[in-house]
């Protein structure tokens, strides 16, 4: 009968499929003895256990995680150098906590040894569900060292500057650690240097790190094989979905003729002048090696057109002129020739000006603009009025990455009268002047918007003849300069300064707006708008009339708090003179920043300190600090 003889194996297996399955779960996964956290965060991520955290795990399972724990942590710390690290791991567990029981006393069990050969034991103890802290005691050890170098490229690009350079900044150099990140980022830089000159042909002939974990020491052998250099060809642009510009216009941009050996570089430069004239949403800049004919590497440029119209509507306050509303529009493009035209009003109730503006493309000689602009202004406050109305024709050339040049010629006719309560009909003054201007902008910082490294300034020289009469003449020389330097993540010290003189028999000739002024938001916080320097009393008032010489200073402490909002201390000083007595007027105060969607906005708060009565005063920016 040998039917009988089944039914109690049977009955065991259907009996221990229905026993409880009694939960291990590990809770946290602490390490120790570690005190670099890229190297504490390569070993936790390396953890197969860091994956099964707060999951129930059955004793077998858990067994395994804690065995292979320590080869784990071994390899993750290879890439730094550490080659031969002492790696305990130890757990300490406990019941799990039960609904409603209180488990401050709950028992425990500490291991101060590898308990990875005991986690069956622990599930055969006969254990309900239980939590597990997984400690993993690291002493790193003596560090691998790079012991010998063997680095170079054969063929022509051996010869090449920038691969040179690469090759002379590769780390590990002997003598120092075997750190792996080191060695990936310089092989790539020499790979991407001989790709940037044109060696697409290149390969490793060579590429072995040799470990002799007895001598903690490393030897590297690294050669290239850069075949030959390749050359630019032509550059095919192509506008999708339709072609606004005319291509023979792009073609003035491209900075090499074919032929030309191949340098990244120009592919940047070109990629720049595309997105400069602001005809194109999108611009990609890629040489095609693969259909390279006689050496000679064709350049594609996909270029998507810009919205074609822009529109601006604004509104405005100020303390002088009164509320104000502003609009305008610019067209991108007008025609294929990548003409552009704008037109911009602001209107507020005191203050008024418009301004149109058409400009052309110039390639000859620098990349840059020739523009023809007509501004009129009227201003109507309670101690000037003034009008104006000035025609500029200018040419711009983009110098450098940093540095972009302006020549223009000016022609200007202004009226203006300071207004008396015993004079109820304006006493006006009348000039004409004729002057050309250079001006040279330079800006190298990491970022335009918020700058955390470098800095900027402008220095200007302009002069003329003109006046009432058209005798009077002038010539000035302004210098700006701004100064950014990140102390930490979220903090940083800003300077700036301003420093103008204005060569002159006839001060009394020129009207206000060639004139210097100091003080108000981007001048001395804590006084008003232009209101240090020469003044008028009379029965209305005291009026502030601008002076030839100007000098301004700034320090600025600025931090972060909290995301987007910051907080800022400042120190101002400066002023508007004749003659050599600057009379310097001080203001300190204190600011909000807000980083903004639309830019960075400033404001603050601040008081003058050469009158014990001045008031607080109250600025708002918005915009770039650049």
């Amino acid at each position: 009968m040998p039917a009988p003889r089944l039914r109690l194996p049977l009955l065991l297996a259907c009996l221990l499929a229905t026993a409880p399955a009694w939960a291990i779960k590990v809770q946290r996964v602490e390490i120790v003895g570690l005190r670099d956290e890229a190297m504490e965060a390569n070993v936790r991520s390396a953890l197969s256990l860091s994956d099964e955290l707060d999951r129930d795990l059955r004793a077998r399972r858990l067994g395994h995680l804690l065995r292979v724990a320590e080869d784990e942590a071994r390899r993750a710390l290879e890439p730094f150098g550490y080659y031969a690290p002492t790696i305990r791991v130890v757990r300490s567990d406990r019941p799990a906590p039960v609904a409603g029981a209180d488990t401050e006393d709950a028992p425990s069990d500490a291991d101060d040894g590898d308990d990875s050969d005991r986690t069956d034991a622990a599930g055969a103890r006969g254990n309900r569900d239980r939590v597990l802290t997984v400690t993993l005691h690291i002493d790193p050890g003596q560090p691998v060292r790079v012991r010998g170098l063997e680095l170079g490229v054969d063929g022509p690009g051996g010869d090449d500057r920038r691969v040179g350079e690469a090759l002379a900044a590769f780390q590990p150099r002997p003598g120092a650690v075997l750190d792996h990140r080191l060695y990936e980022d310089g092989k790539a830089r020499i790979a991407t240097a001989l790709a940037e000159h044109g060696y697409f042909d290149a390969e490793l002939a060579n590429h072995r790190v040799e470990v002799t974990r007895t001598q903690q020491a490393a030897d590297i052998d690294l050669r290239w094989n850069s075949g030959a250099r390749h050359a630019l060809g032509e550059a095919r642009f192509t506008q999708t979905p339709d072609a606004v510009i005319d291509p023979r216009l792009l073609g003035k941009l491209v900075p090499w003729s074919p032929g030309q050996p191949y340098d990244q570089a120009e592919l940047e430069h070109l990629r720049k002048s595309l997105v400069a004239l602001d005809y194109f949403a999108l611009v990609d800049v890629q040489a095609a090696p693969r259909q390279a004919s006689d050496l000679q590497v064709p350049v594609d440029v996909q270029l998507a057109p810009a919205k074609r119209s822009i529109y601006s509507l604004g509104a405005s306050y100020g303390t002088l002129s009164g509320a104000g509303i502003s609009a305008g529009v610019e067209r991108r493009y007008l025609n294929a020739r990548g003409h552009k035209a704008l037109a911009q009003v602001d209107w507020a109730e005191k203050r008024k000006t418009a301004t149109l503006q058409y400009r052309i493309p110039a390639f000859a000689w620098l990349d840059g603009w020739y523009t023809a602009s007509l501004q009129a202004a009227d201003e109507q406050t309670d101690y000037v009025n003034s009008r104006r109305l000035e025609l500029v024709g200018s040419r711009s050339g983009q110098y450098n990455d940093h540095l972009n040049l302006v020549a223009s010629l000016h022609v200007l006719r202004e009226r203006w009268a300071y207004a008396s309560v015993t004079r109820p009909t304006p006493d006006f003054q009348y000039a004409s002047f004729v002057y050309p201007s250079l001006r040279a902008e330079y800006i190298d910082v990491d970022e335009r918007m918020a700058p955390r490294r470098g800095g900027g300034g402008t220095l200007t020289l302009r002069g003329g003849k003109g006046g009432a009469d058209g005798r009077a003449t002038f010539t000035q020389l302004h210098a700006s300069v701004q100064w950014f330097h990140g102390l930490d993540a979220s903090s940083r010290l800003l300077a700036r300064g301003e420093l103008g003189h204005t060569f002159t028999a006839d001060l009394l000739e020129l009207p206000p707006s060639l004139r210097y002024y100091a003080g108000g938001d981007r001048s001395v916080r804590g006084y008003g708008w232009h209101e240090i320097g020469p003044s008028i009393r009379t029965n209305g008032g005291t009026y502030f009339t601008g002076a030839p010489n100007v000098v301004t200073a700034s320090v600025e402490y600025e931090r972060f708090i909290r995301g987007p909002w910051g907080m800022a201390v400042f120190v101002d000083t400066g002023s508007a003179f004749e003659g050599r007595d600057a009379d310097l007027h001080t203001g300190v105060g204190i600011g909000l920043r807000w980083r903004s969607p639309v830019g960075p906005v400033r404001i603050d708060i601040a008081r003058g300190l050469n009158a014990p009565d001045s008031p607080i005063t109250l600025h708002l920016n918005i915009g770039a600090d650049l």
